[in-house]
């Protein structure tokens, strides 16, 4: 490949249940010229989040669908390369949403420079940039943590769920993780400092999870849905919060599951519990992202809030990992290392 080919994840069909290799076409184009006031940028690190399946299916959401054929969407962390905008010099380290491709051309809305000298630039995508911001605001919102009260994070390795879990306990809260391997709630528990970790697939989750909930659930951060769902629903005490992040175990789904209506059991206990349930996106909140870095950063800095990555080298290798990740393969936030990182 030469220096002028830029290659491009594209939409090639919209999924019917999980995705499958031949929902994604790898494209190659010329890279683009900058016109005036423009930059192009070069991918260095490319996100990968479970919100992009609902980007690729044609359903009333809270962002418009892909179209069939477009550049796959997703924040980047690049450098530009060429630039006719006074804001952004060559050589600039940038976080965007440039999407799954070798090299963007923007305008440089929407863009910001990262300091490298603060934090490994991954880092914006990840603990310190949407999925960070997502855990804190979520929480801090909805989920209102007190001291002493039970706390439990579903998809608590990943990297929304192990910030969530963190921040809890920088709360004062008991938390509680389910995660979805031993390995995974080892890491959970062991380096994360969570109280107890559950693995969902255990054959006595339900139990081992109550057990490790005396004194009931007070908050629990909702990312998956499904059976973990299910386990959490008898242990809520009164005035429980419940922040929707995420229905990860539903993403794929193609119709209601079979199974007995469980819809009047939640509501006699939201009923009874006084609970809220409460669905949000992070931007929700954009007027706190200030207050986050900040926050973050120095937690961060301070050794009280740990984070892992998950690199996955090669564009071409983005959808495979991307159908990885809605199965739980990741292992930590999930990241495709573009090009080299000229900042190491």
């Amino acid at each position: 490949m030469s220096k002028e080919t830029n290659r491009q994840i594209l939409l090639a069909a919209r999924p019917e249940g999980a995705p499958k290799a031949s929902d994604f076409e790898l494209a190659e184009t010329s890279v683009p010229a900058p016109g005036e006031g423009e930059l192009v940028a070069r991918t260095i690190y490319l996100s990968l989040d479970p919100y992009m399946r609902g980007r690729m299916s044609n359903m009333q959401s809270y962002a418009k669908p892909v179209e069939i054929g477009d550049v796959m969407p997703g924040g980047a962390v690049s450098q530009v390369v060429a630039s006719n905008n006074p804001k952004f010099a060559t050589g600039d380290i940038l976080f965007g949403y440039s999407g799954w491709q070798d090299y963007a051309l923007t305008n440089g809305k929407g863009f910001r420079k990262l300091d490298p000298a603060r934090a490994p630039i991954s880092t914006s995508l990840g603990i310190l940039g949407m999925p960070g911001m997502t855990a804190y605001a979520g929480l801090k919102n909805i989920g209102e943590p007190k001291e002493g009260e039970t706390l439990v994070v579903a998809a608590a390795s990943g990297a929304v769920g192990s910030a969530v879990g963190q921040i809890g306990r920088i709360r004062g809260c008991r938390v509680v993780g389910v995660a979805g391997s031993a390995e995974k709630c080892e890491f959970v528990a062991e380096e994360l400092g969570f109280d107890a970790c559950i693995s969902h697939r255990d054959p006595d989750f339900a139990g081992k999870l109550a057990a490790a909930c005396p004194n009931g659930v007070d908050v629990y951060w909702e990312n998956v849905g499904g059976k973990v769902f299910e386990a959490v629903l008898p242990l809520f005490n009164h005035f429980a919060r419940v922040p929707v992040c995420g229905l990860i175990a539903q993403y794929n789904a193609t119709a209601l599951p079979e199974a007995p209506n469980k819809i009047p059991v939640l509501m006699r206990s939201v009923l009874s519990n006084r609970m809220r349930i409460q669905g949000f996106i992070v931007w929700d909140f954009a007027d706190q992202e200030g207050e986050f870095q900040e926050t973050m950063s120095g937690w961060v800095r301070e050794g009280r809030v740990k984070y892992r990555e998950d690199f996955v080298d090669g564009l071409e290798n983005a959808p495979d990992a991307f159908m990885g990740l809605l199965e739980g393969k990741n292992f930590g936030k999930l990241v495709v290392r573009v090009s080299p990182d000229p900042t190491q």
